[in-house]
């Protein structure tokens, strides 16, 4: 798709793969083109769900550390938003979205991962937001999707210190959800998002957005877009077969629609 952000679709599964030898550093070019992908994997009905891959050997060691030596404070802040709409394109797709990480996801590349429903990471992957010791802090997502994730306690042990965990502690703070051989990684995502291909697709574009919105405001604001949402599936067809199947006993057939 673009010089770096490549989209392949098979099985209904699309993976976003990230390309820039050696380390994946996101540029704004790469950053760019990871929007672009979102948009495209978002708005095809073929796609049911996304990985997020690097490869086998990294999946984003962060940004482009010389790129943004070279920004003074009017730059980035015409920048950073675009940086942050650029991920946000990334959390926003409607279908489940996991992230396959082997080796680094640091900086920039742990605030993708963090934009993923599900992260499956190898045994030898390597999780942190290192930006404090570059005298400045997570700007693409990480102060508060981290803090969302682990709570804020253990996000601010990670983003005061810098300091980078491995993949059995990000298990254990619940930064990844599995921890696997390497070379299973990418495969155990493709078989959790095979999981979903046969899925209802409205009613899974729903679920996420009631969770994702919610998190971000009150209870009461929270269980009102759950509301809505729940009552507006009732006019999919999707709604209907799976109800009649129910009351059928046989196994529904959803259509996406």
């Amino acid at each position: 798709m673009g010089d770096f952000v490549g989209v392949e679709v098979a099985e209904h599964i699309a993976t976003i793969r990230l390309n820039r030898p050696k380390l994946n550093a996101l540029n704004r070019q790469m950053q760019l083109e990871l929007a672009e992908a979102a948009r495209i994997v978002d708005a095809d009905p073929q796609v049911h769900a996304v990985i997020l891959y690097g490869g086998e050997h990294v999946f984003a060691a962060g940004a482009d550390i010389k790129e943004m030596a070279a920004m003074s404070y009017a730059d980035m802040a015409a920048h950073s938003r675009v940086l942050q709409d650029c991920f946000t394109a990334v959390a926003r797709i409607g279908k489940p979205v996991i992230a396959a990480i082997n080796g680094y996801a640091l900086g920039g590349g742990c605030e993708l991962a963090l934009c993923a429903d599900f992260r499956v990471a190898g045994e030898g992957a390597t999780l942190g937001q290192p930006e404090i010791t570059l005298g400045i802090i997570p700007g693409a997502g990480g102060t508060q999707r981290l803090s969302r994730l682990i709570g804020p306690a253990k996000a601010k042990d990670l983003i005061f210190t810098g300091r980078h965990v491995g993949a059995a502690e990000a298990l254990a703070i619940g930064l990844v959800d599995t921890v696997l051989p390497d070379a299973e990684v990418y495969p155990a995502a493709r078989e959790l998002a095979a999981r979903f291909v046969n899925g209802p697709a409205v009613a899974l574009r729903a679920a996420k957005q009631a969770i994702d919105r919610g998190l971000e405001t009150d209870l009461d604001t929270g269980l009102e877009i759950e509301r809505l949402q729940f009552s507006g599936l009732f006019a999919t067809q999707d709604a209907r077969e799976g109800l009649t199947a129910f009351a059928e006993k046989r196994r529904p057939t959803f259509t996406g629609r």
